[in-house]
């Protein structure tokens, strides 16, 4: 391979692994091979192209819908793949308890996640649900704790504000992503977790745990089999 294309390749491949600047070639003691500012131009030419389109591909998919392809019930056996747009296309579902609770904390714990954050929050839920080391209701799990200032499980619960929902349209998304969740859609999203924080904190069991996923602005985790009582 002449010494140009090994360059090139170089630089691409830098490129697309998110390093600023262009590849450099300092450190070669060789004479540079005939044409070498030719060769030069063409790989300077060759980076900037890569990286054009790296930044396009990156600006693409900050501007797209979230999107989570996943079964949409477990009974239907139709996949379905979840975005903002698909939705809004879903009937409103009829109310439930279960079915309150769950959007209230996808609204106050992640209205302003992605599609995807979303479902993992519900995930997470769910998860607790069929565990025997919390409650086993949706209601239940999300009350654990209620009552006393800042020991509940989610905060929203116990902090001593009201919570409001004022902003409609979030809350239609969380209902619907709450209801496609209790009809059985599929759990892939968080590896079985039962716990999660978001990144602006560091709490201290999160040391003991193993995380799972990482989705938006929440950390997720199990605890390991030596910690049973948070099993």
């Amino acid at each position: 391979m002449s010494f140009g294309r090994m360059t090139v390749v170089a630089g691409a491949f830098l490129a697309m692994s998110g390093l600023a600047g262009l590849a450099e070639t300092s450190g070669n003691t060789e004479a540079a091979p005939a044409g070498f500012e030719e060769q030069l131009t063409m790989m300077i030419g060759a980076e900037r192209a890569v990286l054009s389109e790296v930044r396009t591909s990156r600006l693409r998919q900050l501007t797209s819908p979230p999107v989570v392809a996943r079964e949409a019930t477990a009974a239907s056996g139709v996949a379905v793949t979840y975005t903002r747009d698909w939705l809004a296309s879903q009937p409103t579902p009829a109310g439930s308890e279960a079915l309150t609770c769950l959007s209230e904390a996808l609204y106050f714990e992640a209205r302003g996640e992605s599609v995807e954050g979303q479902f993992a929050v519900a995930e997470v839920i769910l998860n607790r649900v069929d565990s025997a080391r919390f409650p086993n209701s949706v209601c239940g799990v999300i009350n654990q704790g209620t009552g006393r200032k800042y020991q509940c499980q989610f905060t929203y619960t116990c902090d001593g504000h009201a919570e409001v929902v004022n902003e409609p349209r979030a809350y239609d998304q969380v209902q619907k992503v709450a209801a496609t969740m209790l009809n059985g859609a599929e759990r892939g999203l968080t590896g079985g977790a039962t716990y999660y924080h978001t990144r602006a904190v560091n709490p201290r069991w999160a040391r003991q745990f193993n995380r799972t996923a990482a989705i938006g602005v929440h950390l997720f985790y199990k605890p390991p089999q030596r910690l049973s009582q948070y099993n």
